[in-house]
């Protein structure tokens, strides 16, 4: 599997991400600047979490004007594989790539802990490393996760199957008590009617790896290696 992950000015889980990749699949990532104009022969581009550009304006509108920008829109139109994480999902979403806005949590405060999520489908590229209907222990770490569209738009989404990952308790129920941050329908990661790209808040890679205190990221990644 060939990956590139794109680096902006304030990214700061692009290395996390890249060990995760470069574990699973045994070769280390490209790292791609955020001024370049081209990408090099890739299966998967991925935009990290973190702060690009300090969430001036809004979190991910500058990133998502950026000049690498372009050619990532290029590589998913062309059908390559584009996970966005976090900071990354708020870039999709300011880009159009993916429908929706990610508001201020609920809140109105920072969250940084471990969540679960109920895999609401297995059936993409970025899932089939688990099973629908699991539920897994991943960490969240954002101020705005706030998943929001218009009814239409989240009906459309449930009918499509673009819903993968959901906010639950332990048990795989879902509801306000738990939902960290008061997105609608309790998503936490929808893909594109292509099924290309995905956007999520949560952050598997920080849950690859038994040093993290968890492994239930890792099959995320492991499912990409069907590549």
């Amino acid at each position: 599997m060939r990956a590139g992950v794109i680096v902006f000015p304030g990214s700061n889980c692009d290395n996390d991400v890249a060990r995760a990749l470069a574990d699973v699949s045994g070769t280390p990532p490209q790292m791609i600047w955020y001024q370049e104009m081209t990408l090099p022969k890739l299966d998967v581009v991925v935009l990290p979490g973190g702060f690009a550009y300090g969430d001036y304006l809004r979190p991910g509108a500058i990133a998502a004007n950026s000049p690498v920008m372009r050619a990532v829109k290029d590589f998913a139109d062309a059908g390559g594989l584009v996970i966005g994480i976090c900071n990354g999902f708020q870039v999709l979403t300011e880009a159009g790539m993916l429908p929706g806005v990610l508001l201020q949590n609920a809140d109105l405060k920072f969250i940084c802990k471990d969540v679960h999520l109920r895999v609401e489908t297995g059936q993409s590229r970025f899932t089939s490393g688990y099973d629908t209907g699991a539920v897994v222990r991943i960490p969240i770490a954002h101020n705005e996760g706030n998943y929001f569209a218009d009814d239409a738009t989240l009906d459309r989404l449930r009918q499509n199957d673009c819903v993968v990952f959901t906010y639950c308790d332990a048990e795989g129920n879902g509801g306000a008590e738990a939902n960290p941050n008061g997105s609608a329908r309790n998503i936490a990661g929808i893909v594109n009617e292509r099924r290309n790209i995905l956007g999520m808040m949560p952050h598997p890679e920080r849950a690859a790896d038994p040093l993290l205190g968890g492994v239930d990221g890792r099959p995320f990644f492991e499912g990409l290696m069907a590549i």
